[in-house]
């Protein structure tokens, strides 16, 4: 699995939070994979072991990608523009951003 730079991510994220809709934190995302409409699934390295198993199970099962960025909680949150650490993030709408490209490599 391809690990992905935060800061490559960084304006595509940005622009899926202000154009799509996108679900921040493990909890949420887990509820909205468990749902099924969730197109990509991004954890950073840090995430704790017992979440990002969980996370990548359900990923699976509902066949969504899974990818882990290269950086930890609080290098995501920037991303995300947040004042506070992100383990997981997930993309329900991609909106104007092309942020789903990077599952095609």
């Amino acid at each position: 699995m391809e690990k992905l730079k935060v800061k490559g991510l960084k304006q595509k994220i940005r622009n899926a939070i202000q154009t799509g809709e996108v679900t921040m934190g493990s909890k949420l995302v887990m509820k909205v994979l468990l749902k099924g409409d969730v197109k990509l699934v991004i954890i950073s390295e840090d995430c704790p072991g017992e979440v990002k198993e969980r996370i990548l199970y359900y990923s699976k099962l509902s066949e969504v990608p899974c990818y882990p960025a290269k950086g930890g909680s609080l290098d995501l949150g920037m991303a995300c523009a947040k004042p506070f650490p992100v383990s997981a993030l997930a993309i329900i709408d991609q909106g104007e951003s092309n942020i789903l490209e990077v599952t095609k490599h």
